[in-house]
This record gives C-alpha cells, structure tokens and sequence, in this order.
C-alpha cells in the first residue's frame, strides 16, 4: 500500500511517499518557491542520490503535477494511480476536529471555514487537498491536524478567562499546536520506558525554532504551552512566547505600530532573535555565548527558564511526571539546551548521564539508573504518524465499503 504524505505551504510542498508494508520511504522531496523566481523541485529517492530540477511552478497544482511525474521517473515503478491515500497536514482543525479525517465535501467546507483561524496555513493546506482530490481521484484524502491531538484538553485548561462571550463568537481559546509530534514521541517514549501510555504522565518538549510543551496523562494531552496561535507559550526563535498583553497597546500607541506590524514585530522580530540581535539559530547563539556574548547568553537563558518553568507548571498539574521527552531540531541535537534544562530540574530527583547527553538526533536514555524521574530523546516523525492515520482510516473506509456491497 502506498500512502503520500503531503505538508503544503504558503510557497513550497514538502512529501513523502511511503510503503506501509513495513513503513519505509520510498521517497522524499520538497518544491519551493512556487510562484517565484529560482522554483525547483528536490527529491531523494531511496538507495538514489538526491536530485534537483529547476523549474518555473506557477502555483501549487503545477507543483504537485511537477511532483508526480518526478515520481515516476524515479526508476521505483510508482505511477500516480498507485497511490491508495494521501495524508494531508493540516495546521488547525479548531474545536470540530478531534482526530484524523477522511476528506468529503462537508469536511472541506469546514476547513475553508477554519482558515480564519490559521489564514497563514490552512489555506494552502486546503488547496494541497482540493488538488489532490482533482489529480488522484480515486485516492482516499485524509485530513491529519496539528491542533486534534490538544482537543482533550478540559475547559480550565484551553479557556481563557476573558467575557465568555468572545470564546461564542471567535472561538478564543488556547488551541495548540505540533500536536502530531507530541503524540508520536508520547507513544514511542512509553515504547522506550516498557510501559502502557495509559499508566504514564509524560512532558513532551517539542525544541525547534518553534518550541512547545505538552502534559501527556495517561495518553492523553491535558495542557500545552502554545495557544490561540503558535505565538504563546516558550520563548522561541523568533516569537515572543508568553508577554503582558498590555504590551501589544503600548507599543501600538509609543511607536505608532499597526496591529499587523506588532503581529510581525512579535512573531518574526523577537525570541531569541530580538533579545540576542544576532540570530534565531540556536546554534549560533551557543557558539557567540561561549566566545563571550552576554545578549546571546541571555537568550539561551531565557529559552532554557522558559522550558523549565513550564515543566514545573505540568508535572504540578499531572500531580507528578515519569518522564520528559526532548525532541525536533534543538532537542534532538543540542546537548548543551538539554543540560541546562535538566540541570535545574533536580529536585524532581532526575539525574542526568553526562556521557549520554552528547547523543544527537537518534533515541537515547539521558539519566542514571538511579533517576527518580527519567529524561528520553526522541527523534519527531510527524510523516509516519500522518501516513499510519491515512492507511488506518483507508482501511476503515475500504471494510466500510466491503460491508455495503455485501449488503
């Protein structure tokens, strides 16, 4: 069975293909900058050397077209018509959606509804779909959202505590986001510990460039640290995090900012970035703070303060942790982010392993044996998690099927 797995974003289309037999890459690859100069479409196929073509991709269907052909000339003998499903990333699927769905007409209309809500992402995730659905007919289109796995979250958790009115009318309230991450390194972390999910209360840290956290109990997310938007929350690259929302009034009225510059101001010019000038990569900011930079010093500070805060606000709401789960781009490879966490969480009896923290971007223990409470790196793959909900849903659709023809 071969299920794609297809990201679409504003300018770009990341996929992959797989074959869900035994879940392995067929192929990656990724087309950008659709609509404008310099477009190409990378791809890697499996046991081939990467290749890239340059090409004019006039907009996102052109891109997908680009795709499946390049697909077939891969040399793998994968043709558009055999591809069962196609999984789709979607950013926010807000309080209708709570887990993975097959794409019908009602269920886009209610995504084109949802753009309001994520008018950045949604709407080049809907056109992927739409396209989709056009160039691969007879393809099941499964919709996988950021947002579902959040959506077990009880109400003094997710509202805010503003007139209830404005939760009615906008839908104003904490939603969440990287939803498929956590729910995968959840899963696989209870793997690693050799015990259920369902008996586990787990801190889910998602580092990148984006960064959120997420109390996992007994399988099932209780509070997040992202909310409305992917805005609130940690210190993050280039994104505030968590600030006094007067703030936003003062800036607008000192400087003469618009709303949508202050949007900007605080989702591109800030984090790490705004407080070190320097850079949003943490990397950079780890090599400039041990040649002596004080503002790239003081950003790593405040990311790492700001993760073990929270943290401490989760293991105080599950009424204890068994285990916190680093995991994405920083914390699957920054040694230096994970110790300086796990340093200042000794009073929850964790121990760290020196020598195990230097592992990087692959699944490894970081505590002694004697840690009350165990530390765990698990490398993300939000792909498989989008491919595994498509071919279970096929397959539901498919038995489905079976049954009304025998009827």
């Amino acid at each position: 069975m071969l299920i794609l797995v297809l990201n679409c974003g504003s300018s770009s289309v990341k996929y992959k293909l797989y074959n869900m037999e035994n879940e392995t890459v067929l192929l990656s690859g990724l087309a950008e900058r659709i609509g404008l100069s310099g477009a190409r479409l990378v791809q890697k196929a499996a046991g081939q050397e990467k290749v890239t073509w340059e090409m004019r991709l006039a907009d996102h269907r052109t891109a997908v077209e680009a795709i499946l052909r390049r697909m077939g000339d891969a040399g793998l003998g994968v043709r558009g018509e055999d591809i069962a499903a196609v999984g789709h990333r979607v950013v926010h699927g807000g309080e209708a959606f709570a887990a993975s769905t097959v794409v019908d007409d009602a269920v886009l209309q209610k995504l084109e509804e949802l753009s309001q809500l994520a008018p950045l992402h949604n709407p080049p995730n809907v056109t992927g779909i739409k396209i989709c659905r056009q160039l691969l007919p007879h393809a099941l289109q499964v919709a996988v959202f950021d947002t579902a796995f959040h959506q077990t979250m009880p109400p003094k958790a997710y509202m805010y505590a503003l007139p209830y009115e404005y939760y009615r009318k906008y839908g104003l309230r904490k939603y969440g986001f990287h939803g498929t991450s956590h729910r995968y390194v959840a899963q696989r972390a209870a793997q690693m510990l050799g015990r259920p999910l369902d008996e586990l209360k787990l801190i889910t840290c998602h580092l990148g460039n984006g960064s959120s956290l997420c109390a996992v109990k007994e399988g099932r997310a209780v509070d997040t640290t992202m909310g409305f938007t992917p805005l609130s929350g940690l210190v993050m690259g280039t994104r505030c995090g968590d600030i006094d929302p007067a703030v936003v009034a003062l800036l607008i009225e000192k400087e003469g900012l618009t709303p949508g510059r202050v949007s900007d101001l605080l989702n591109k010019q800030s984090g790490v970035l705004g407080v070190s000038g320097l850079s949003s990569d943490f990397r950079d900011l780890e090599q400039a703070a041990t040649a002596g930079n004080r503002q790239a010093q003081l950003a790593l500070d405040m990311f790492v303060y700001s993760v073990q805060k929270w943290v401490g606000a989760f293991a105080a709401a599950m009424g204890g942790v068994d285990a916190i789960v680093f995991t994405a781009g920083i914390g699957e490879n920054s040694p230096y982010v994970r110790r300086q966490v796990l340093d200042g969480l000794t009073w929850l009896g964790l121990r760290l392993d020196e020598r195990a923290n230097c592992t990087r971007g692959r699944d490894a223990w970081l505590t002694t044996p004697d840690s009350e409470v165990q530390a765990l790196v698990v490398p993300t793959d939000e792909e498989l998690v989008i491919a595994r909900d498509a071919a279970g849903l096929l397959a539901e659709h498919t038995l489905m099927e079976n049954i009304s023809i025998t009827a």
